[in-house]
């Protein structure tokens, strides 16, 4: 099995959650929780707008999810 940095395995767990959260109606608190712990300063923006995509696809956006991205910018 290949090694890799502590960084990588940071990003790649970043990038499995947020498909994750992608592909789930409800995304759970505890996996966005997730994600904004391990974020770095660099990939915010990219998450942010990852959050404003999911707002403008839903109907009715949830009230928790539109207080997160408020928290974020």
């Amino acid at each position: 099995m290949a090694r890799i940095d502590q960084d990588d395995a940071r990003a790649e767990l970043v990038a499995t959650l947020l498909d994750k959260v992608q592909q789930d109606q409800y995304p759970s608190t505890t996996m966005l929780d997730l994600i904004e712990e391990l974020l770095t300063p660099e990939e915010t923006p990219a998450y942010v707008v990852f959050l404003q995509d999911r707002i403008r696809s839903e109907s009715y956006p949830s009230i928790p999810l539109l207080k997160r991205l408020t928290a974020l910018v």
